[in-house]
């Protein structure tokens, strides 16, 4: 007799690409840890379940957030328990019967979420005969109301900020617990020999290596922020990464440059250009920062979406693993006080080193094995 592997869902959206890519990390460690002995599954609930217009979402996130006023207003205005119970309250006779299919047509064992507006529609949709719920928090620090639903039997936060924030949403102090935000394993391992990278990855190898990256879509001031760096006379190479950007790549391409630039599309490889660089520029995603603190490279962020990213800023700063430099000039200041001071820059690194959590994707699936009893499968 067979018997019946334990299955979870994941429950996820594409708005943005930090909470796939968070599913897809944990999915990675449960594998990881308990190989074939679990299956798994992703749903983009909003995409699949969500009324019209609301299963557009994912396709008209990247127009809402080019209007970052109105979103910043939105968030904030949004933000708090009981504008979080009334959205839900007013919504659910409109979500309710997508909810009801979701947790009818996906079956689970045990659910996880990534996602805000997942949880409390399907903690109502579940009913108190339920899966075991655990809801990860992929927003670093400025976590919005809508994460929060004390129902769910485990909140899994990347930081201390976003448990405090948890416990003043009247959150069970018992059921929060930081465990770091889950980044994909090849940002995990170990960091290497920078001058071996950049061998293999073809950068000069005796001059710092500045890392520019305007995240998926090629946002944010990069070409501006890459030409300021070249004309500033600071002796460095230039690693500008456009994304899906194709057009911004072309024009980049095109221009002559002073220092040895390197311009890539969208890549694969930001695991092994993140370990061979010396610093990055780049969006305060909260992705982006888990990652670039586990390869231990100092941070200048030049960019931030307004509401749940401004709580990256302050992190990052307070944690001293890097500044905000939202012009230009302040990144090229920034640049030139860690190159001329590398005493400051090894403090930052050291910084970036303590911050760093590149075990939280591994946590996280331990803990989903303790919650299925399945500590022992693998001994």
């Amino acid at each position: 007799m067979t018997t019946r592997k334990p299955h979870i869902v994941f429950y996820f959206s594409d708005t943005g690409g930090g909470h796939r890519s968070a599913a897809e990390a944990i999915i990675e460690a449960v594998h990881i840890a308990y190989k074939n002995n679990v299956t798994t599954e992703m749903v983009d609930f909003f995409k699949e379940y969500a009324p019209l217009p609301f299963n557009h979402v994912g396709a008209m996130y990247p127009y809402m957030v080019k209007a970052p006023r109105l979103w910043r207003a939105s968030f904030y205005a949004t933000d708090g328990r009981a504008q979080a119970r009334m959205i839900t309250a007013t919504t659910w006779p409109i979500a309710s019967r997508g909810a009801k299919a979701l947790v009818r047509q996906h079956p689970a064992d045990l659910i996880v979420t990534v996602h805000p507006f997942a949880n409390t529609f399907a903690l109502r949709a579940l009913g108190k005969d339920r899966p075991p719920f655990i809801n990860v928090v992929t927003d670093m620090v400025t976590t919005h109301a809508l994460w929060f639903d004390k129902r769910a039997d485990l909140i899994l936060v990347p930081t201390k900020q976003a448990r405090d924030n948890a416990i003043r949403f009247n959150m069970p102090p018992e059921k929060v617990r930081v465990v770091g935000l889950p980044v994909a394993d090849k940002y995990c391992k170990p960091l290497g020999r920078k001058s071996t990278l950049r061998k293999k990855l073809g950068w000069t190898l005796d001059k710092p290596i500045v890392l520019l990256v305007g995240g998926g879509e090629g946002m944010g001031p990069l070409a501006k922020t890459a030409r300021a760096i070249d004309a500033s006379g600071l002796d460095v190479g230039l690693v500008v990464v456009c994304g899906r950007n194709q057009r911004l790549k072309a024009t980049l391409e095109a221009e002559t440059w002073e220092n040895p630039t390197f311009i890539y599309g969208f890549t694969h490889n930001m695991p092994d250009f993140m370990r061979a660089s010396d610093f990055i520029v780049t969006k305060a995603g909260p992705g982006s920062i888990a990652e670039a603190l586990n390869a231990e490279l100092p941070i200048i962020l030049y960019s931030k979406l307004p509401g749940q990213e401004d709580g990256n800023v302050t992190f990052v700063e307070e944690e001293g693993a890097g500044v905000w430099a939202p012009k230009p000039q302040d990144v090229v200041r920034a640049l030139t006080r860690w190159i001329m001071r590398p005493e400051e820059k090894k403090r930052v690194v050291e910084n970036c080193r303590r911050a760093g959590r590149p075990e939280a994707a591994r946590t996280i699936a331990k803990t989903i094995g303790k919650m299925l009893r399945m500590e022992k499968v693998n001994r």
